[in-house]
């Protein structure tokens, strides 16, 4: 029973009876599950590196409790707030990400890490849902007002977080910001002749990055041919999903966490998969299609076009980033480095996802005021 009435004109009151709780309750769930999944898989990994058993597990427990704070509140935002708090989020994070070429932490062969006191900052996962609000802010701009260059100015800002990003050097993010404008430029009124102009840079930049970067060319060569390299964490996982079957081997009683460097966080589905089985993973999978889904339907009966676009761009940056790492999971596409969201370790990654989310609870709150669209 709800604790709010209908006529309680309160903050909290307001909030409660406009925003869309099935997709935050399915939110909540995800996180649910990520925790009691971090609980499972990082105690193995930790003792494997020299740690304390539940160093991970302490570390996700201050992180969800973060993230679910930053998420209600973003959630409580207007359209004008989201657009505000965004920008300054947005040059917060490229700021940051100009002090990594600098400063930063370098992770395997990447420096996308600035630390602070024995906690890593990635201002890249900042990065992505502000620059999808920022995309979406111009793009609508120029649709209501055709003396602003808004499209100039989106482009402008795609090409600026791409260099920075390649400059990293980080294929995958790169891939997902580009994803998202051209879904939100085509959204806006894209010409034909440019959707095919676009759908060829892309192209042409997957096939620059085979033959510029050499982590990025190894990946596809042993996607593409496993005898070429090693491929033991796609093996290990694909072992671990058929070891796990229909319900699982149980909790505690997996042994692909034993053996899988990134059992907490890139592969952490395999975990899922042993140690719950086949019905959980299908649960998460269900539960991300919800939420996209759910979002979508919201947003399409929206009459403010601004709200459309940022939440189109919002919602295929978390579903491209739940397929990527499902897909590298399951031996779909070549591994790329990407969380799982909501159910990988990584704090920059969570928080900033939370973010996300909380912008897109905020979008899609029902507004009477503004035309009756959700």
């Amino acid at each position: 029973m709800s604790t709010f009435a209908r006529t309680d004109n309160s903050l909290l009151g307001r909030w409660w009876w406009t925003i869309d709780r099935w997709t935050l309750m399915a939110i909540i769930a995800i996180a649910a599950l990520g925790a009691i999944l971090t609980l499972a898989a990082s105690p193995a990994v930790a003792e494997r590196i020299g740690l304390d058993n539940y160093h991970f597990v302490r570390r996700q427990f201050v992180f969800l409790p973060m993230a679910l704070i930053v998420m209600l509140a973003t959630s409580m935002l207007t359209p004008q707030w989201v657009r505000r708090v965004s920008m300054v989020v947005f040059v917060g994070s490229l700021v940051l990400m100009i002090g990594v070429l600098f400063f930063g932490s370098e992770i395997k062969g990447a420096s996308r890490w600035l630390s602070f006191g024995g906690f890593s900052l990635q201002p890249s996962e900042f990065v992505k849902p502000s620059f999808a609000v920022m995309a979406a802010w111009m793009f609508s701009s120029q649709r209501l007002d055709d003396d602003i260059p808004g499209y100039a100015i989106a482009t402008g800002l795609w090409m600026l977080v791409v260099g920075l990003l390649m400059m990293q050097p980080d294929f995958g993010m790169t891939v997902v910001v580009s994803m998202v404008w051209g879904v939100q430029f085509f959204i806006a009124g894209l010409p034909w002749i440019l959707v095919l102009a676009v759908a060829l840079l892309f192209l042409l930049g997957g096939f620059g990055a085979y033959f510029t970067f050499d982590h990025v060319r190894a990946r596809i060569d042993r996607f593409l041919d496993p005898s070429q390299g090693d491929g033991f964490q796609v093996e290990r996982a694909l072992s671990a999903f058929q070891n796990g079957g229909l319900f699982g081997r149980g909790p505690g009683e997996g042994r692909v966490k034993e053996v899988l460097p990134d059992a907490h966080t890139d592969f952490i589905l395999a975990v899922a998969g042993e140690e719950f089985g086949l019905l959980v993973c299908l649960l998460v999978v269900a539960l991300f299609a919800f939420i996209v889904v759910r979002g979508f339907s919201r947003a399409f009966k929206d009459t403010d076009f601004f709200v459309l676009v940022a939440t189109t761009g919002l919602l295929v940056q978390f579903a491209l980033q739940a397929i990527i790492n499902i897909a590298s999971t399951t031996n779909l596409m070549p591994p790329k480095g990407m969380t799982l969201p909501f159910i990988s370790y990584g704090g920059s990654s969570t928080v900033a996802l939370a973010f996300g989310m909380g912008l897109v609870l905020a979008l899609t709150r029902f507004r009477p005021k503004a035309g009756g669209g959700l």
